[in-house]
């Protein structure tokens, strides 16, 4: 089909699932990513100055089942980093028009991502003689960004980082390693260039992160708890919230909950997206209630721990199993915190 043929299947399907989730009782709607290939690179490719090329980018996933990848056209950083057109302007603006009751959340990949898919090897020297222009001038079209959204009526923005999960990895810290950077200072990079985006939002925009270990038809790329990035992230990261993946021993224990500091949400993945069996709402409970060890009760959320689909692939849930987990959050949340 056309695109226009396309664009109208995307917007009935954006209209149901949006419908759904006012109908569950969800504050917050998304428009599912519907109109992406994946959850970040169709966002990449259209910053300026970044460009795919002919070289396929593989990214290695597991489960108890083996192997996969992911494969994508690689990125190379060939001119300055800027913003031209809005990126997602036109899906904000949908989104926007179709929510009743529910306040239209906007996804996008955080800057981290623009540089951990490719690393220091993606940058034209030519372009950045001096990395530091690199990421200033990343900073500031994600800035720009960020204040065009907010002059579209985008009052809720989520960042997804899987770099700041996957730091956690020794594996993927040997894997930065190898290539020639900093492995262990890398996630201080990265929330420094964060904060520097976001420095000047809007007033009245809520922003969170979102972190887990890879997302790939029910497969993941990393595990190990958040204890390398934990201090730096949850005390130094300028959002308000934070998504994090839980619903498995990959995510490791909720010690590292302990640097959040007051005032700062805490979103528990709970509910796994990777597997269709439904998890009891007392073990949820129980769950929820060894994190209130070390966070607030008053400062925790619910939701599941990653998208149904990060990719056009999707992960090994049926429909109904989708609308199943999505109604145990719903439900569970309202009988922990009324």
């Amino acid at each position: 089909m056309n695109a226009d043929a396309l664009r109208e299947v995307e917007d009935r399907a954006i209209r149901d699932v949006v419908a759904l989730q006012e109908e569950l009782g969800f504050q917050a709607a998304t428009d599912g990513e519907f109109r992406r290939t994946s959850w970040h690179m169709d966002f990449i490719y259209q910053l300026g100055g970044i460009t795919s090329t002919d070289e396929q980018l593989q990214v290695a996933f597991k489960n108890s089942e083996g192997t996969t990848s992911f494969t994508s056209a690689a990125l190379k950083v060939s001119d300055r980093v800027s913003i031209d057109e809005t990126i997602f302007a036109d899906a904000f603006k949908f989104l926007k028009s179709t929510v009743t009751t529910a306040i239209p959340k906007l996804t996008i990949p955080s800057p981290s991502m623009v540089h951990y898919r490719g690393g220091a090897a993606a940058i034209d020297p030519a372009v950045y003689p001096d990395v530091e222009e690199f990421w200033g001038d990343l900073s500031a079209a994600y800035a720009e960004e960020i204040r065009r959204l907010g002059e579209l009526g985008c009052t809720y923005l989520q960042l997804d980082d899987t770099s700041l999960a996957y730091l956690n990895d020794p594996a993927q810290r040997q894997m930065i390693a190898a290539r020639g950077e900093d492995a262990e200072h890398q996630h201080l990079r990265y929330i420094r260039q964060l904060n520097a985006a976001l420095a000047s939002r809007p007033d009245g925009m809520a922003v969170t992160t979102h972190s887990c270990r890879g997302n790939f038809q029910s497969y993941w790329a990393a595990e190990g708890g958040y204890d390398f990035v934990a201090e730096a992230l949850f005390s130094e990261l300028d959002v308000d919230g934070f998504f994090l993946e839980y619903d498995d021993d990959r995510s490791g224990g909720f010690e590292p909950l302990r640097f959040v500091p007051k005032g700062k949400m805490v979103v528990l993945g709970l509910v796994t997206t990777k597997r269709g069996v439904l998890e009891s709402k007392d073990q949820l409970k129980r769950r929820i209630e060894e994190a209130s060890q070390y966070v607030p009760l008053d400062q925790l959320c619910l939701s599941p721990q990653c998208g149904f689909s990060s990719t056009v692939e999707g992960n090994s849930l049926t429909f109904s199993d989708e609308v199943a987990k999505l109604r145990l959050v719903v439900e569970t949340a309202h009988e922990v915190w009324g």
